[in-house]
């Protein structure tokens, strides 16, 4: 996640070079206390963030019950006092002696090192995201931590859960503040984010307070706590709905009503670069999540060359079926209509792509089994968006926390253009089986890790987790699981080329001035490049963890290991920058020979 300033790649992912630098002034503190500074450290930071410290229950007892009542801050100030703890934190790691650390205690070592200065580096950009918008906002965050992420197992929970929803308002205002801040250094977002996100924003309070997703998930999970009686779950239920109604919904509308204020000043630009010392910060981001030194440019032409040679393959595919009239994407798009379900919008078709889903995790779990030695052994589940979020929202995977009390969790947004059968198994391959969730899940279950591994503590490496996801889509594939399924097959193909048209539209908003219309004429839908607009660099990390999986594969496979020896090594060595991985997959190949 670090940006390169003065310092070549391997020195920001391999800490033992930097640390190197220091050791002539810096007394080294034993190797063997390395463990204790792993967990104690992740304590205090955890400890900082109440939200994660929910989602994980990293603490217990009293402790634990009094970060649950609390949600994490997204202040300036909270942000810069994160920044100054990641400061400590990477000087003491930086002066342990590293002589005599074992392989994963280097690892380890390594990781932390790269993530603790991608905090510090992200300083200069803090300004460059948005309180407020449609994809990864407050009014977004703040729904997704309380209703897919709080656990909520015993009737201690339910209490713990109405205290942090009284914080809920208080966190959107700080949100919208902060917008305001922004606003008057001309940082606002553009003009289609804003109405994207007024719109979703109103589209939360439309609904009565009792049918508030804040309310409905609560009531839904209250029903499986043994220990609460019928009483207090009603009374607990008629708080959230008074929360809702008398503090959360005016809280939305006093965001909503800022937004309003900065539409008049809005233009239609869309990437960063319009925006003073944009540039720096697209390429901060761009490393961040990609985890190479690329440029802007060299990813745009990767792209270019990836969506040709995609596009080719779908060619041929289409022709086969008798598809010849027409440009791939327009061919493409008349499959997928084919394809549909019928009345896409009516609940029956509604219900029944979840049943299908549900059905495509459990064919998946079979096939793998002859590809990977080593699966969760906590299950996965799937769930539609709420309504208000469909418009806006992607598929996404949540996991599952470490003490397994609830399962990885893929949710789908139930809108038209999802509602096709074409792509529907890759994007389920991608997601869940063996994709995000064998990926994320064996993490967590795995004890070998320090614990901020296990939970990912120090935030996720989006170039190893999305570029492993992407690399399942064609697993699947490669693997024989579409049969005779040519329009399976394309849809996969589809999937890809969506990614590496991806790497092209996001270059292209953020370092090109390209138009939101110039993407969706590229052949990205809407809601994708407003997300790519909010989100920048992100989707660039799919295609290029992927690339780098598929080089790693190869390498592995001429050395002659086999597949399922490579999947051990990728997903035993957890999430990690691209070059790490690389590193450890370069010296298993030489142990072995």
């Amino acid at each position: 996640m670090a940006i390169l300033e003065g310092l070549s790649r391997r020195e920001l992912i391999l800490g033992g070079l930097t640390v190197a630098s220091l050791s002539a002034q810096t007394p080294k503190i034993p190797a063997q206390n390395i463990d204790d500074f792993f967990r104690d450290f992740t304590a205090e930071w955890v400890r900082r963030n109440p939200s994660q410290a929910t989602r994980s229950r990293y603490f217990t007892g009293e402790e634990q019950d009094r970060l649950a009542r609390q949600i994490t801050p997204s202040t300036p100030a909270w942000k810069r006092e994160r920044i100054a703890l990641a400061r400590k934190g990477l000087a003491q790691l930086r002066a342990f002696d590293r002589t005599g650390l074992n392989e994963l205690q280097h690892v380890s070592v390594d990781l932390l090192d790269w993530q603790l200065d991608s905090v510090i580096r992200e300083e200069p950009y803090l300004d460059y995201t948005f309180p407020l918008e449609q994809m990864n906002g407050a009014n977004v965050g703040l729904v997704e931590t309380m209703t897919v992420s709080y656990p909520l197992l015993s009737a201690r929970d339910a209490e713990n859960y109405v205290a942090a929803l009284g914080q809920v308002a208080a966190r959107l205002d700080e949100a919208t503040a902060d917008s305001k801040r922004l606003q008057t250094k001309k940082f606002i977002p553009p003009r289609y984010i804003l109405r994207a996100t007024i719109k979703q924003m109103q589209g939360f309070v439309d609904p009565s307070p009792s049918q508030n997703p804040f309310v409905t998930s609560f009531a839904e999970k209250m029903a499986t706590i043994k220990d609460l009686p019928p009483a207090k779950r009603d009374a607990l239920q008629a708080e959230a709905e008074k929360l809702v109604a008398t503090q959360i919904y005016p809280a939305w509308k006093r965001g909503i009503a800022v937004l309003e204020t900065q539409l008049p000043a809005s233009t239609d630009e869309a990437g960063l670069s319009r925006l003073n010392g944009g540039d720096a910060a697209y390429a901060f981001y761009l490393r961040r999540y990609t985890t190479t030194s690329l440029t802007a440019d060299q990813i745009h032409n990767i792209g270019l060359q990836q969506v040709a040679r995609i596009e080719g393959r779908m060619d041929t595919l289409l022709k086969q079926i008798g598809r010849t009239q027409g440009t791939v994407n327009q061919r493409i798009q008349k499959l997928k209509l084919d394809m549909q379900y019928s009345n896409p919008t009516s609940e029956a078709s509604r219900e029944q792509i979840m049943k299908d889903i549900d059905g495509i995790i459990r064919d998946a779990e079979k096939r793998a089994a002859l590809l990977f030695d080593i699966t969760p052994k906590t299950p996965v589940i799937a769930r539609p968006f709420p309504t208000f979020r469909e418009v806006n929202a992607a598929a996404n995977y949540n996991g599952p926390p470490p003490d397994g009390s609830s399962p990885g969790t893929f949710q789908f947004p139930r809108r038209v253009e999802w509602m096709t059968k074409f792509g529907l198994r890759s994007a389920v391959y991608h997601e869940t089986v063996p994709g995000h969730h064998f990926q994320i899940a064996l993490q967590v279950e795995n004890k070998g890790l320090p614990r901020f591994r296990q939970i990912g503590a120090f935030g996720g490496i989006s170039a190893l987790s999305e570029g492993w996801g992407l690399y399942a889509e064609r697993l699947a594939a490669e693997s024989g699981w579409y049969g005779d399924d040519v329009a399976g097959q394309l849809g996969q193909l589809d999937f890809e080329l969506f990614r590496a048209r991806r790497l092209v539209v996001d270059t292209g908003l953020h370092s090109k001035h390209w138009t939101r219309q110039q993407g969706i004429d590229y052949g990205i839908e809407a809601s994708e490049v407003e997300r790519y607009t909010v989100y920048p660099g992100q989707a660039c990390s799919y295609m290029m963890g992927e690339l780098k999986l598929i080089e790693l594969r190869d390498r592995a496979l001429k050395a002659s290991r086999t597949l399922r020896d490579y999947h051990n090594k990728v997903l035993t060595t957890g999430t990690v920058p691209l070059e790490l991985l690389e590193k450890q997959i370069d010296a298993w190949l030489a142990a072995k020979a």
